[in-house]
């Protein structure tokens, strides 16, 4: 492949819900520039953007594939993204890299929840947005009604710029609005219209649909404007004159026409990518413009561990020119990185370069200390671009290894797949003393535990985890904590009072010193802290850390001979359990925050649910279709959140939570944690006089 100049470049990603033909798409525009199988598709393992196993085996796609194509003049990159919720993320991560995005709806489903996200955030982005309208060859397909369903979603601004010929199984062709052409296809074919003249049975309806393209493409220039008010119409070049402009400032969204399974339209795509979407260049981020007389600088977008070439870094030539074998630093390491042996993508095969001009994407493999969301740039030229802000992660689970020897492998292999995936988290539970993987799905993270066993043979399980309660006190007590022990020569002796009170939420422990006149040594001060902390470290009810308490030692007596570090240590413990049987005790359950997404329609469901969880609504907004509720939930009332919220709303919903505080647990529900962690042997044992 060429090397191309940022002017002939254009960056397009293919964005939509899961199952509308992204991935097959990909491959037939691909297909149709001399790459790769016309039928790519996922299941099959043929798909030239989706090639990893889990991808495969799971028949979706889970991470973003570049494929890089020549057409005409152009080269187009084709950034394949994902289409399931629990991807967002990674579509995220993936539109910086595009200056385009095409929403890819399925001809029978129209726009569907995940369509209308991914074009947030794409208009997030400000990138030229277009539809495509595929799948037009199936059963029950109507171009008419994906055509109103967009607008409704999108705006009057989404105008279609073809018409199908033919439905469902005869669908055969497409008119072209703008030259007011037709194009046949060979269905399984090149991809290669062969031009005609319009259907008549299409004339009249081609020509009401041109009319209103002229008008929409007139509106945002005054001159066009005046002109279609004198004239009625508009020539072609000045129809696409006043597409260019409104596509390029976000007021004017072409709609499209395609079947990928049978390639019907690819090349009118690549065509209308080629002509309409703009160039790179000019562009500017961090305070630096996207051109060739710039120091070279990189942004890398994504991060791919493949198991034989090591850690291949995805990234977008900022600006300047990136050559082969060239040294840049990295902004947030200040790491030298060889950029050997660059190349350009196509899937998950790297095409070498000897440069990669503004604007361009590519590829290198073995950089040292390089992630995602880093900037490689000239080491007299410093530039730091902006990480995208990643949702946090909305479910976790426990996750141990089966084996030793799985276990002594896990660590390392886990910190492979987060270098690919940053929407995860890996930590361990300090409280629970558990290691906890979390992501955005319980779907996410069993991909991750089947790329673990797949690709590094490190064999896990999953459970639920733990939920982290603690315990603390409503009332004020005062006690009297004696150790004395007699064993023959030397004994033991320690002797302290205590007055135990409650602190605000958050304020974990406090003590306090009043003795005086001697009453206990100073050197055994310490000491008597220490055996109230471990004490309440292994908790009272049911073996949950004790918090938001204070302890002041205010008397005690010691004994010349028998007396140390170790009796006061006993003695704090037996004061500390005699107070909690006094101070009132109860248990403490962590709350989180809860943001819910879906369909309008939804809404009464998802608050009757959340009131059902103990929940309390906390406030809801409407935008467009979509309510967002919030929502503070107990976090043992979450955990099969996932799995519930997918039935109620069809799969239309997604969520994130985070915590928020500790709160107290009812008494009907103490009562079972603490019948269950004695069951399991968590509760505190007695001390032995």
């Amino acid at each position: 492949m060429k090397v191309y100049d940022g002017g002939d470049i254009r960056n397009v990603a293919l964005i939509g819900h899961l199952n509308s033909g992204k991935t097959s798409l990909a491959s037939a525009l691909a297909f149709t520039t001399g790459i790769g199988n016309r039928l790519g598709l996922v299941d099959e393992g043929n798909a030239i953007t989706d090639f990893d196993e889990e991808e495969v085996a799971r028949k979706i796609s889970i991470a973003s594939g570049v494929v890089a194509v020549e057409f005409g003049k152009s080269k187009i990159n084709l950034i394949d993204t994902p289409g399931f919720n629990i991807f967002t993320g990674e579509v995220k991560q993936s539109l910086v890299a595009a200056d385009a995005a095409i929403a890819v709806v399925d001809g029978v489903s129209g726009v569907e929840v995940q369509t209308e996200k991914t074009w947030a955030i794409a208009a997030d982005f400000k990138l030229a947005r277009a539809c495509v309208v595929n799948k037009l060859d199936r059963e029950r397909a109507d171009f008419a009604r994906a055509v109103e369903s967009i607008q409704e979603a999108f705006g009057r601004g989404a105008v279609a710029i073809q018409l199908p010929i033919g439905s469902e199984r005869d669908f055969h062709g497409i008119v072209d609005l703008v030259e007011m052409k037709a194009f046949l296809y060979d269905a399984g074919g090149s991809g290669k219209g062969k031009e005609t003249t319009i259907p008549a049975n299409l004339a009249e309806a081609a020509k009401e649909a041109h009319e209103a393209l002229v008008e929409m493409a007139a509106e945002g220039d005054d001159a066009l404007m005046e002109e279609f008010f004198e004239k009625g119409t508009l020539p072609v070049e000045h129809i696409h004159d006043g597409l260019l402009t409104g596509i390029k400032e976000g007021t004017i969204f072409p709609i499209l026409c395609a079947s990928a399974t049978n390639n019907i339209g690819s090349d009118r795509i690549l065509k209308f990518c080629a002509d309409y979407f703009p160039p790179p260049l000019g562009k500017e981020a961090a305070g630096r413009t996207v051109s060739n007389d710039q120091p070279p600088a990189a942004f890398v977008f994504k991060t791919v561990a493949d198991v034989f070439a090591g850690r291949v870094s995805y990234f977008k030539v900022m600006s300047g020119t990136v050559k082969n074998d060239a040294h840049l630093i990295n902004a947030r390491s200040a790491a030298d990185e060889r950029l050997a042996h660059i190349g350009v993508l196509q899937g998950k095969t790297i095409i070498p370069v000897t440069e990669l001009h503004p604007g361009d994407i590519g590829a290198v493999a073995k950089l040292r200390d390089t992630h995602t969301g880093d900037t490689l740039a000239e080491k007299g030229a410093p530039i730091e671009y902006p990480a995208v802000k990643l949702p946090e992660p909305s479910i976790a689970y426990a996750i141990h290894a089966k084996t030793r020897q799985d276990e002594d492998r896990m660590g390392n292999a886990i910190a492979r797949v987060l270098e690919e995936d940053q929407a995860l988290r890996f930590y361990r539970d300090e409280q629970t003393k558990e290691f906890l993987v979390a992501g955005s799905g319980q779907q996410h993270v069993e991909i991750i535990c089947s790329k673990l066993k797949n690709r590094y043979h490190v064999d896990v399980e999953l459970h639920s985890p733990k939920i982290p309660y603690r315990e603390t006190i409503r009332g004020s007590a005062d006690v009297h904590g004696r150790h004395k022990k007699q064993t023959g020569g030397h004994g033991q002796f320690g002797d302290c009072r205590i007055r135990m009170m409650p602190l605000e939420r958050g304020e974990k422990f406090e003590f306090a010193n009043e003795i005086f006149g001697g009453a206990i040594p100073k050197q055994f001060i310490p000491a008597v802290e220490k055996g109230i902390l471990e004490a309440a470290e292994r908790g009272y009810l049911a073996g949950f850390p004790v918090v938001d308490f204070k302890v002041v030692l205010y008397d005690g007596s010691y004994h010349d001979v028998d007396s140390n570090e170790m009796s006061f240590k006993m003695a704090g413990r037996k004061a500390f359990k005699l107070a909690m049987e006094q101070a009132k005790p109860a248990l403490l359950e962590p709350i989180m925050n809860v943001e819910v997404q879906a369909p309008v329609d939804y809404a009464g469901d998802l608050m009757g649910d959340f009131n059902g969880r103990r929940g309390r609504v906390s406030g809801m907004d409407t935008k467009g279709a979509t309510q967002m509720i919030r929502a503070q939930v107990p976090m043992a009332e979450m955990l099969t959140y996932q799995n519930d919220l997918t039935s109620m709303t069809q799969g239309r919903g997604s969520f994130h939570m985070e915590f928020s505080h500790y709160d107290f647990v009812p008494q009907q529900q103490a009562e079972k944690v603490i019948a269950a962690a004695k069951a399991s042997g968590g509760a505190a044992e007695d001390e032995d006089e």
